[in-house]
């Protein structure tokens, strides 16, 4: 498998160490450190995660629909996270939703 194709989070094994992807082009090893993942890279996944595809997608979302599974999303993130890290969710939701160009953002603390 490809490291594109790897969700974010995802385990795999790659040059007989076992990493953790954590950006587009990055990963994480168990062992520690950093690593750059090249394009061309043929992966073992570890995880029984499959990414899904997104199919008939319409043109536009509904906004309200958007918020409301944005805020699902939200509230099961704010539970798991340290509560060090909960300012960091709050101004990832904040820009989000100003990505979106969306105005009010949902009601959660």
């Amino acid at each position: 498998m490809k490291f594109q194709h790897l969700p974010i989070g995802a385990r795999f094994e790659f040059e007989a160490k076992i990493y953790s992807k954590t950006g587009p082009l990055t990963a994480s090893a168990e062992a520690g450190g950093q690593r750059v993942i090249p394009r061309y890279a043929d992966l073992t996944p570890l995880d029984a995660c499959v990414p899904r595809v997104a199919r008939n997608l319409p043109a536009t979302l509904d906004p309200d629909k958007v918020k409301a599974a944005f805020d699902e999303f939200y509230a099961e993130a704010a539970r798991r996270i340290d509560t060090s890290q909960q300012l960091a969710l709050i101004q990832a939701r904040e820009r989000f939703f100003s990505g979106l160009g969306l105005a009010e953002v949902s009601t959660l603390p």
